[in-house]
């Protein structure tokens, strides 16, 4: 009877040794040799019967020990090799070539390893000390490393402790070392968002359809290990102290911080020039922008117009796109960025989006649907297929309230703190495992009780995040297939915009790293339409809306080479914006009156 209700537990007792496990009225392990109380606790599967109690059992202490139990030796940087890993199967599963994983990954792990003297090197940092071998095929995480060739070299690595045995503050043999802050820089230690960075290098090298933007979402779908990942650690591996403060990741990295990650990654590693980026690759600028212009559900007749912005702004080069950090300025392109941006500035030259100009053709698109209506001649059929800003933002806007409303709901189901209580230290032991018990009791009572289940299936990964077209389940109606010919008007043979000017921001010299930061100072000022179009492409990338309008700013830096090549376009500065902004109150009380009739 014993056995059913302690459920085969077989872990010998740690003061006399025996095994003859019971279970307490309070649902606790105790030795029935030496009457030894242990946390270990029965899981409650009807929590009916215990909710009638209505009281919570106590921990009793148990006796405390200055060193933990099982386990073995190990380093931080096999932490990482672990959770690089995991991160890799992942990505293979989901689609990514098996060399990300077997060579390319393995092989910037391997010179990491090595450039920052922790292992793969003759002379280790700290060689007097005693050697951890990171090549064993008998440890689990070692395995990603066995999958590779070896080495001719010693692959040892450094420990950090005066007497060869863990510290009881820390799980781990050198974890003092990342909490220095001039030992951190000087050797480029490993964190958590150098993990995503190193797999974006890896994509990168293998020019896989995976952006970085996609990389983040794939995280925060739990789709890609990241969040509370050191939950998955092996038992050998004990997880303790400051361990918690290297590993524990419960936020998920902003997109400029893995882009910064990765480019000084990419300098520690001294890498040579990535393979160029030509114009089949599909993190060329030109595919990258079609695929976001049907995530928007605009006009496939755009894309030639954005092809033509591409084309004149050089960004369709090699040079341009290719990232070789050996160059003297090396430059890490962001191409999901550059490629909405585009997109934007083709919006601006067709519709200004000024708040004026934008509605003042949806106007003149309406009539001419209207006298289609009423003619049925076949010149005037193509008012019906003339696209609207006004009737695309009315499609648009409610679908895109609906998925943010989605996308928060599902953030705020998702478990963020970790299952498995982490032990900063011997002493709180005891209240950490209660605490973490009452949290665990808690929800199930509460799940039990509002039959909801606790579990959240990960959603299948999908490179569009709306659905447009006749489908039941469609966010709308398509707009792929109309037609621009109302934004254009022909003079001689040469077919030139109805738009004759071009409005920009100011432009400010300040920090390349903090210039993005104004956005908010200057978003009051901008027109509202545009800060919408930001807000669109913001979440389409699933980065801030300040990101997308420093990458227009920065496309924007090219107007010279766009204005000289579009006939009767005129550039206007930031004064005549503050006319438009007064003129925002008046549009949109005209758009209000309008949608009322």
């Amino acid at each position: 009877m014993d056995e059913e209700l302690t459920d085969g537990y077989k872990e010998p007792c740690g003061q006399c040794g025996a095994v003859a496990w019971a279970l307490s009225d309070g649902l606790q392990f105790f030795c029935k040799n030496c009457h030894n109380v242990i946390e270990r606790t029965q899981e409650i599967v009807d929590v009916s019967t215990y909710l009638l109690n209505n009281r919570i059992s106590t921990l009793s202490r148990s006796y405390k020990k200055t060193e933990r139990e099982g386990g073995r030796q190990w380093m931080v940087c096999e932490g990482f090799q672990f959770i690089l890993k995991r991160q890799a199967e992942a990505l293979v599963g989901l689609g990514v070539c098996p060399q990300f994983k077997t060579n390319v990954l393995w092989d910037f792990w391997k010179l990491y390893l090595q450039k920052t003297r922790q292992a793969y090197t003759r002379a280790p940092v700290s060689s007097t000390r005693n050697p951890v071998d990171l090549s064993s095929e008998s440890e689990p995480e070692s395995a990603f490393l066995s999958e590779a060739s070896d080495l001719s070299g010693p692959t040892s690595a450094s420990v950090y402790s005066s007497d060869g045995k863990s510290s009881v503050c820390s799980g781990s043999l050198d974890a003092a070392y990342y909490f220095d802050a001039k030992e951190r820089r000087s050797r480029h230690l490993m964190s958590m968002p150098r993990t995503l960075a190193l797999c974006h290098l890896a994509l990168l090298w293998l020019r896989e359809a995976i952006t970085l933007a996609d990389l983040l979402r794939l995280v925060s779908k739990r789709l890609v290990p990241y969040v509370n990942v050191h939950e998955h650690f092996p038992e050998e591996i004990r997880f303790f102290g400051r361990d918690a403060m290297i590993f524990r990741a419960e936020t998920i990295p902003s997109y400029t911080k893995v882009h910064m990650e990765s480019l000084h990654l990419a300098k520690i590693l001294q890498l040579s020039a990535f393979p160029p980026v030509s114009q089949n690759c599909l993190l060329h600028p030109g595919l990258l922008s079609l695929r976001y212009l049907m995530d928007a559900n605009l006009p496939y007749r755009l894309h030639s117009l954005v092809c033509q912005v591409i084309e004149k702004t050089a960004m369709d080069k090699d040079c341009f796109l290719t990232f070789d950090p050996s160059a003297s300025k090396s430059i890490l392109q962001c191409y999901d960025l550059q490629a909405a941006a585009v997109i934007i500035v083709t919006m601006k030259l067709l519709f200004k989006l000024d708040d004026q100009v934008e509605w003042s053709l949806s106007r003149k698109a309406k009539e001419k649907k209207q006298e289609s209506d009423q003619d049925k001649k076949e010149e005037s059929k193509q008012g019906s297929k003339m696209f609207s800003l006004r009737r695309w933002y009315m499609i648009v806007q409610p679908a895109l309230e609906q998925a943010r409303e989605r996308e928060e709901l599902v953030e705020a189901k998702q478990q963020w703190k970790a299952k498995k209580p982490v032990i900063a230290s011997v002493k709180h032991k005891t209240v950490v495992l209660k605490r973490r018990r009452v949290v665990e009791q808690l929800q199930s009572s509460f799940c039990t009780l509002a039959g909801s289940d606790p579990k959240q299936q990960p959603s299948s990964p999908f490179s569009f995040l709306f659905l447009w077209g006749k489908e039941e389940d469609a966010d709308g109606p398509s707009l792929h297939n109309k037609d621009l010919s109302g934004m254009l008007v022909k003079e001689g043979r040469e077919k030139l915009l109805v738009n004759k000017t071009y409005w920009h921001t100011d432009f400010r010299h300040c920090h390349k790293r903090n210039c993005w930061y104004h956005f908010p100072d200057l978003e009051p000022t901008l027109p509202r339409m545009y800060v919408w179009v930001l807000g669109l492409f913001s979440f389409l990338l699933g980065v801030s809306e300040a990101e997308v309008h420093k990458e227009v700013v920065k496309k924007f830096g090219h107007r010279e080479k766009i204005v000289k090549n579009l006939p009767f376009i005129e550039l206007l500065g930031p004064v005549q914006l503050q006319a438009w902004v007064r003129g925002q109150r008046r549009a949109k009380h005209e758009i209000l009156h309008e949608d009322r009739k």
